[in-house]
């Protein structure tokens, strides 16, 4: 554990309380962005220690010295990827699934033009996921989003609008499948 405190510390990372990391996180954060995780904070990275399996370990990173990454308390993740161009807020007790990704940004540009103008100007807009959210295995979430309280994403789906609060959403493009 005195590994992983260090590579928090190295990256300008307060070490939360009741903190529990299995396996290496991967963490990138840009000079000048901010990441702050909430305490009870449990991020799997070892594929031992969930029978899920994470392909990948658990990436934080942020691609702007503007950008934001906030977690809130008691959240958990396993081999998920956070990456922020300018905001991903993530409420309490938010639980995100195995070899999930979030994203606030497109990364590139779509169209070739754009590509040769400036490769790093992709589109971004900020993701927040409200309290007691869960996100199923393998899902997207992208930009732009907006995922209510209480609510549920289906393993696989692939969220590309706003999903309201206690519903269960899934599928590609995800849509409300069920209200809780």
């Amino acid at each position: 554990m005195p590994l992983i405190r260090l590579m928090f510390a190295v990256h300008g990372v307060a070490w939360g309380r009741h903190w529990r990391i299995f396996g290496m996180p991967i963490i990138q954060r840009h000079r000048g962005s901010t990441i702050m995780l909430g305490d009870g904070l449990e991020l799997r990275s070892w594929k031992a220690s969930n029978p899920l399996a994470p392909s990948h370990p658990v990436v934080l990173a942020t691609r702007r010295a503007s950008a934001r990454i906030q977690v809130g308390h008691g959240c958990g993740f396993t081999g998920a990827t956070i990456v922020a161009a300018t905001s991903v807020i993530i409420g309490d007790r938010v639980l995100v699934g195995a070899n999930s990704t979030i994203v606030d940004t497109d990364f590139h540009p779509l169209t070739r033009a754009g590509r040769e103008a400036d490769i790093l100007a992709g589109a971004c807009a900020p993701v927040t996921i409200h309290d007691d959210a869960f996100i199923g295995m393998h899902c997207l979430i992208l930009k732009g989003v907006t995922i209510g309280a209480n609510s549920v994403i289906a393993a696989g789906s692939v969220v590309t609008r706003d999903v309201p609060p206690n519903v269960i959403a899934a599928g590609n493009p995800a849509r409300v499948v069920k209200t809780l």
